[in-house]
């Protein structure tokens, strides 16, 4: 088995992401995660750049007994000096030193040549490694960088005393092919490679942050720079949770590297990240997003009941949900509804799924996710529900401000449909009294509640009526997306109910 080590910079670069600045606190809550998760390296943030990202290293130096604790320096004496006191409370530490070494960076940023930047590498890895047995060094925008050149910087960086090189991608240039190609270069013109462990750092600007550093590990590299949630500058960095996942599930084409990683509690750092940054996780996130273990298709919920594996590659366990969903809306078919209602506890004949599949479908025509709350009320309308002789056919409410409520409502009774208008003082009132017209029932309402299912806009409304009619008391119920279809529902269930 070999090792991949995972560097994470969540608290450094996932930080520098546009509003996700994070108070000390809060970077010492999620390097405790971080722990907890088993990275083998935090780099809790870049000293030199505040005095409270100054204070985060320090207090995560101080605190974390497990993981390395590094913090990121340019190839400058203060940058330098900051580091080092800002970790001299760690159990162990690193520094992490960078340096451009494009030649669009050396135009337009440091306006050196070669040679000069050659020079700067070399004394800021001396001075470092003076205060550190840990050095990291990193060639920032290596993959624009002329190759030729590059490797010299990384062979000077490693004889001053680098022990880990890092191959940045910083602007998320590159593609998989070039970051194998770049990384397998550097261990063939590199004379004293051997000497260091290659790392990789990509970005996401093109949507291949993930897949590069996969590619830079098959060609060598055994550490990667990723964040949690894949947050960090412009589109991101590679996911943590990507790479460690895909590692784990892909062994066939990874063999024997694995990473440290505690994937059950992949999860938990994942939501810690998103409520302290205040980045909400996209549903279609892999691996976090709500929707990765969830599954709407009917055909695809048919194969899941039947063998996970047909449409699912990880176990939600593994990274520390649960269970998968079966997510009830309109694409779902009949075996998800009953299955979900046997968990529900009801026990159904053929007949009576029928008829609630019916429903289901009808309502999740209005609504995008069914909740249990509704698949409840479902069961229980069908399961109470005695002949009815009095169904709704439609209603139509003209009402508005300065507008006296009228409506016009169509019931089937007995093979027939018929119609009634009436106004009210409110609308529900003025779908009552066209009831009243049809029915031929004086009933009188002694009692009114609505409330909601489920949560969100779409929400099924419940209605909960009380009436007297022909001195009996009954009790109706109505529910639908449609507060005054709730309310003539529940009005007609309580008359279905008078003999």
């Amino acid at each position: 088995m070999e090792k991949v080590i995972v560097f994470d910079t969540t608290l450094r670069d996932g930080e520098q992401a546009p509003g996700a600045a994070l108070t000390s606190e809060q970077k010492l809550e999620v390097a405790y995660q971080l722990q907890n998760l088993g990275v083998d390296i935090i780099e809790a943030g870049f000293p030199i750049a505040s005095p409270d990202d100054f204070k985060a290293v320090s207090l995560v130096a101080r605190d974390i007994n497990t993981s390395i604790v590094c913090g990121l320096a340019r190839c400058l004496k203060d940058d330098i000096e900051a580091a080092y006191n800002s970790l001299k409370k760690a159990r162990r530490s690193r520094i992490h030193i960078f340096l451009a070494t494009s030649k669009i960076h050396l135009q337009y940023k440091f306006k050196k040549v070669e040679d000069e930047i050659l020079a700067i590498a070399k004394k800021g890895t001396h001075l470092a490694r003076n205060y550190c047995d840990d050095i990291e060094f990193s060639p920032e925008d290596a993959t624009r960088s002329n190759r030729d050149f590059l490797f010299r910087v990384i062979e000077t960086a490693i004889k001053q005393g680098a022990r880990t090189i890092n191959i940045p991608d910083t602007v998320g240039y590159s593609y998989p092919q070039e970051i194998h190609s770049l990384i397998t270069d550097i261990f063939n013109n590199v004379s004293n490679i051997q000497k260091a462990v290659i790392s990789i750092h990509c970005h996401d600007d093109l949507g291949m942050a993930t897949a590069n550093s996969l590619s830079a590990v098959l060609a060598g590299a055994r550490q990667v720079h990723c964040t949690v949630n894949g947050i960090g500058e412009r589109a991101g960095n590679a996911s943590l949770e990507e790479i460690a996942m895909a590692l784990k599930t892909r062994k066939d084409v990874f063999g024997n590297l694995y990473t440290q990683i505690a994937t059950k509690e992949i999860s938990r750092a994942s939501r810690l990240v998103s409520t302290s940054t205040g980045f909400v996780v996209p549903p279609n996130k892999a691996i976090v997003g709500d929707n990765a273990f969830r599954h709407e298709s009917g055909i695809h919920q048919d194969a899941i009941l039947k063998k996970r594996i047909t449409y699912e590659i990880m176990n939600p366990q593994d990274i520390g949900i649960g269970r998968s969903e079966l997510v009830l809306g309109k694409h779902s078919g009949r075996h998800a509804l009953n299955k979900r209602l046997k968990d529900l506890g009801f026990k159904l004949d053929e007949k009576r799924i029928n008829v609630i599949f019916k429903r289901f479908k009808e309502l999740a025509d209005k609504k995008k996710e069914i909740f249990d709350d509704d698949l409840i009320v479902l069961a229980e309308e069908e399961i109470r529900e005695k002949k009815r002789i009095y169904e709704l056919a439609s209603v139509k409410v003209v009402t508005g401000t300065d507008i006296i409520p009228e409506a016009t409502v169509k019931i089937k009774h007995k093979g027939l449909l018929r119609q009634a208008e009436s106004r009210g003082d409110g609308p529900v009132d003025a779908c009552y009294k066209a009831i009243d017209k049809i029915t031929k029932i004086k009933a009188k309402l002694l009692n009114y509640k609505l409330e909601a299912i489920t949560k969100g806009k779409d929400a099924q409304g419940l209605v909960r009526v009380e009436i007297r009619a022909k001195a009996k008391t009954t009790i109706g119920r109505g529910s639908s997306t449609d507060i005054l279809e709730a309310s003539v529902k529940a009005y007609l269930d309580a008359l279905n109910q008078v003999r």
